[in-house]
């Protein structure tokens, strides 16, 4: 088991390890987003953190409304990250938190990779919110030990300048971009988009930065600079420099060359362990956790201002107005069955084609997704 976590957490923080960073004083703004951030921009080094559990009654019983609901007697734990895939889950862990959900649920939220990586490892966690290629790269290293539930969120990427010209990923020829994480997924992602509109390398200078708050502030003081965000720094940067603007939604740029069976620029998926699908109970209480993750993933997409004041709450970002402003733009979803297999596997072909590593070597078989059945 010692073996396995080591590994995993390597291709944690070398492939698809998550961002979270800070500032102070005049930046408080990007203090706010820094902390909600959830991509797969990696940093240098994991980070050492303590998990957050979501609150929960005194009593024990918070997560439960009648043990007569399917699956309520199993109590499942919930593992995420700080950020959009969370977002999409606030609904269900402020219901959980009052007694009103169907199912019983421990929910944990923590804010660096490798934590969450080595909670699903050692079984600490029944089901958890990854990133898509992590999720992968797990499959792999526990033995196909995982299933993949659902997309929970897809594209969060933006390219963000106050240059009116640029209203394709071709119109970036000759430009220089700054961004964050070179060799993880959004860097793949970027460069395979740039291929698919004829741009070959060198025809666009990239600078890497180390911190996405750091292409932020460069946006902010550099009137021409062209920045590749994730949400929210991209609503941060835009509320510095009321010049900027969104020129390019990646997600909206993968689709538009994608093949019919492609798949769609994807950021989080849910899974959960095997041995859950495979007892009754517990499947059940699968089951029905997968439909409140959906209502409330609709809950955060229908009612912006009240899910924006839940992820205040929870803490994800500091101040509801920011997550307000961000959350219509973090593509927060809950696809499964075919769509998120095909959806999904499509994503992953393209990111194995570059770099096998990033998967974990070999794409995932057809045991990976969950059919519901």
């Amino acid at each position: 088991m010692k073996k396995v976590l080591s590994m995993v957490m390597a291709c944690a923080i070398t492939a698809a390890a998550l961002t979270g960073c800070s500032s102070s004083g005049q930046e408080n703004s990007t203090t706010e987003a820094a902390t909600a951030v959830e991509t797969t921009m990696a940093e240098t080094a994991p980070q050492e953190t303590k998990g957050t559990e979501a609150p929960s009654s005194e009593s024990g019983d918070a997560a439960q409304v009648s043990q007569e609901a399917p699956g309520a007697s199993v109590t499942l734990r919930v593992g995420s990250m700080k950020g959009p895939t969370t977002m999409g889950l606030v609904s269900l862990m402020d219901k959980s938190s009052k007694g009103e959900s169907k199912g019983s649920y421990e929910f944990t939220m923590v804010t660096a990779a490798d934590e969450l990586v080595g909670k699903v490892v050692s079984g600490d966690v029944d089901i958890a919110l990854v990133p898509a290629n992590m999720a992968s790269i797990l499959y792999q290293k526990t033995k196909q030990d995982i299933r993949v539930l659902n997309i929970n969120t897809l594209g969060v990427l933006y390219v963000v300048a106050a240059d009116d010209s640029i209203q394709s990923v071709s119109d970036l020829k000759g430009k220089t971009v700054y961004m964050t994480g070179k060799g993880t997924t959004p860097d793949y992602a970027f460069h395979y988009l740039l291929s698919q509109n004829g741009l070959e390398d060198g025809d666009v200078a990239i600078e890497y930065k180390s911190e996405a708050a750091e292409v932020a502030a460069i946006l902010k003081e550099q009137s021409d600079a062209i920045g590749l965000l994730p949400q929210p720094f991209v609503t941060v940067a835009m509320a510095q420099n009321e010049n900027l603007k969104m020129v390019l939604d990646l997600t909206e740029e993968w689709d538009k060359v994608q093949t019919e069976d492609g798949g769609s620029l994807v950021t989080g998926v849910t899974v959960c362990r095997k041995e859950l699908l495979e007892d009754p109970a517990k499947a059940e209480a699968v089951k029905v956790f997968m439909e409140e993750h959906g209502e409330s993933a609709e809950f955060a997409n229908e009612h912006v201002e009240e899910a924006a004041q839940l992820v205040a709450e929870a803490g994800i970002i500091e101040k509801a107005p920011v997550a307000q402003k961000a959350m219509p733009y973090c593509s927060i979803v809950c696809i499964d069955g075919e769509e998120m297999e095909e959806k999904l596997s499509g994503y992953l072909q393209v990111l194995y084609d570059q770099d096998p590593s990033s998967v974990g070597g070999q794409l995932p078989d057809d045991e990976f997704y969950y059919s519901g059945r």
